[in-house]
């Protein structure tokens, strides 16, 4: 015989797809966030080490009583310029990558979960808005300010690839710890965006232990409400003793007759 099993709530509830809050797909793009935020400042300090330095150097021509001062570079600027666009590309497909899918978890989500995050919503749920709300803009602030500082040393790196060797009146340098600070904003916002998913994943939590609360406190009530049901007595109605005993006599033989009526 087949061996039946007892279907619980958590069967009959839907099953999380696979791009929600909480699944492996999500665990594993966050962790992928983080990985290649730590590369991006990685390559920023790359950057900061092989940026372009200048030597000021004087020249003398013949006629001139003061010499002229005059600039070279140390380098073309291609290391520094590669590890640069390379944090500028990633970081940027990065940011896309997670929000993007952090609007198909939501768009994905019950609607029992998007309830948390209406404005009239009171209790728990209030302190995890302003969280996200925090994470979401600091994510962004953080990302904007890492993508300009390392536009600015895009700009700059890329104005001498040619002829850098050869003596000039001015040179454009970028200053020291510009690409050291685009590498902890970048850090920073892999961190943020992180933060983001967790608030977004624990109000999701909050939200289905509150309505798996909310359907038993309605079974239960439903339960208590119905009018108990008494069992069902079936009455035998009762014989006569004396109809019985007749009863009996008339269906004995001759013999058994005959006797009981000597006695």
């Amino acid at each position: 015989m087949a061996k039946r099993t007892a279907v619980t709530h958590a069967d009959l509830a839907p099953s999380r797809p696979d791009t929600g809050f909480g699944s492996k797909t999500g665990a594993f793009l966050t962790v992928l966030t983080i990985l290649c935020g730590l590369f991006c400042f990685i390559l920023c300090l790359i950057a900061e080490v092989t940026r372009s330095k200048v030597t000021w150097q004087i020249s003398s021509d013949e006629g001139d009583e003061g010499g002229k001062s005059q600039c070279v570079y140390s380098g073309s600027g291609k290391s520094p310029l590669l590890c640069a666009a390379s944090a500028f590309l990633g970081l940027a497909i990065i940011m896309v990558v997670e929000h993007a899918y952090m609007l198909i978890a939501i768009s994905n989500s019950p609607p029992s979960v998007l309830v948390i995050w209406e404005p009239d919503h009171s209790g728990p749920a209030k302190s995890l808005k302003w969280q996200a709300a925090f994470f979401f803009v600091a994510t962004w602030v953080s990302f904007a300010v890492g993508e300009i500082l390392l536009l600015i040393g895009l700009s700059v790196e890329s104005g001498h690839l040619r002829k850098w060797s050869r003596p000039r009146p001015s040179c454009l340098v970028l200053r020291e710890g510009v690409f050291s600070a685009a590498g902890v904003f970048a850090l920073t916002t892999v961190l943020l965006a992180a933060g983001l998913y967790l608030t977004a994943l624990r109000a999701q939590r909050i939200s289905l232990h509150q309505e798996t609360v909310r359907r038993e406190i309605v079974e239960a009530s439903i339960l208590y409400a119905s009018p108990p049901t008494s069992p069902q007595i079936s009455t035998i109605p009762r014989e006569n003793p004396i109809f019985r005993e007749t009863h009996n006599i008339d269906h004995q033989p001759p013999a058994a007759l005959s006797k009981h009526l000597n006695l």
